[in-house]
């Protein structure tokens, strides 16, 4: 944090940021959160990760089971010790339109469920789909990784009367899921979430302008590495800012005390709520022009410990000078 700023409060991505190029939370990294614990700071995960498949990496970390983990890019916040605190669920008639909208894209479609059970874990049926092949190809490690949880129902419309419904997501090419975010938006009912957090219901459709009607909002996440883009659809007002404010606000915390570490498009309503935030070095060089024009700072690397590099010095109580040094 800048001199006179105490962070009170830290929000971590994870695909990215939290996580190594091993896919898993580093001892650094690791320390840095604990020590932020210790301090008396607030750890929240944030993540487009459901929460079940954010707890396998999560689950025996040690931290505190108290601590808030946003999943579902803002759409559920359980505690880390699977407590839920708030959810937003999709209309069956919105999903029943959106699944019927998607033309083309439909084999590119997986539908979530929130079926988290007591001891944090999911059930069968928690994803759902109704073509594999598109899926394998474009996230084929996910999809194994996943097969307990995936049920094929065909055709998928048959399962959106089930409790739960939470997210609908699409997988594949950058220039594929742009032309698929695309087709969405030109109906109003589907708004895509801005660069400020929005009340609940409450989805940008300008620069300045809010429509309070939205049905659905789009989280875009992209890996030009890999060529991968996904694209989320959540109950219209869903956002990891949105759901990082209320938490912050039952905890008592202000804005201005809020650090938030992200390094994606979906992170960009969480770097906008906090009163600090940073992009790891990882992220999309258009983020970065973008996080550029609102002070985001740039730190380190996510396989290089990023987080711990900017929670140490937000910890030490001069974020900018340090990070900046240690870059």
């Amino acid at each position: 944090m800048g001199k006179g700023q105490r962070m009170r409060m830290v929000a971590v991505d994870m695909d990215g940021t939290l996580l190594g190029a091993d896919g898993q939370v580093s001892a650094r990294n690791l320390a840095a959160l604990k020590a932020a614990e210790q301090a008396g700071v607030e750890v929240v995960v944030a993540t487009g990760r459901r929460h079940s498949y954010a707890m396998r990496v999560l689950r025996g970390l040690g931290l505190r089971e108290e601590n808030g983990l946003i999943s579902s890019n803002g759409a559920v916040v359980r505690t880390i010790g699977a407590r839920l605190l708030e959810r937003s669920l999709l209309q069956e008639k919105t999903a029943k339109w959106l699944v019927g909208h998607m033309g083309e894209f439909r084999s590119s479609l997986l539908i979530t469920f929130d079926r988290v059970r007591l001891d944090g874990e999911d059930t069968r049926g928690a994803l759902v789909v109704e073509e594999m092949e598109e899926l394998n190809g474009s996230i084929g490690r996910w999809m194994a990784a996943n097969e307990p949880y995936i049920e094929r129902v065909v055709p998928m419309e048959d399962a959106l009367g089930r409790e739960g419904l939470i997210q609908m997501m699409l997988c594949g090419t950058i220039e594929r899921m742009r032309e698929a975010e695309a087709k969405l938006l030109l109906d109003p009912k589907v708004l895509g979430v801005g660069l400020e957090p929005l009340g609940r219901h409450e989805v940008r459709r300008g620069e300045h302008e809010v429509s309070p009607g939205a049905e659905a909002a789009l989280h875009r996440t992209e890996y030009p590495e890999r060529d991968l883009s996904i694209v989320d659809i959540l109950p219209g007002g869903c956002s990891k800012g949105r759901a990082l404010l209320d938490l912050a606000a039952e905890r008592g915390i202000g804005s201005d005390e809020i650090l938030a570490i992200g390094d994606n498009w979906n992170d960009v309503s969480m770097l906008e709520a906090a009163g600090s935030a940073v992009l790891m070095a990882n992220a999309p060089e258009s983020l970065k022009v973008a996080g550029a024009g609102r002070g985001w700072l740039v730190g380190g690397h996510h396989a290089e410990d990023g987080v711990a590099i900017a929670v140490e010095a937000a910890l030490a109580g001069d974020l900018y000078p340090t990070i900046v040094s240690a870059l």
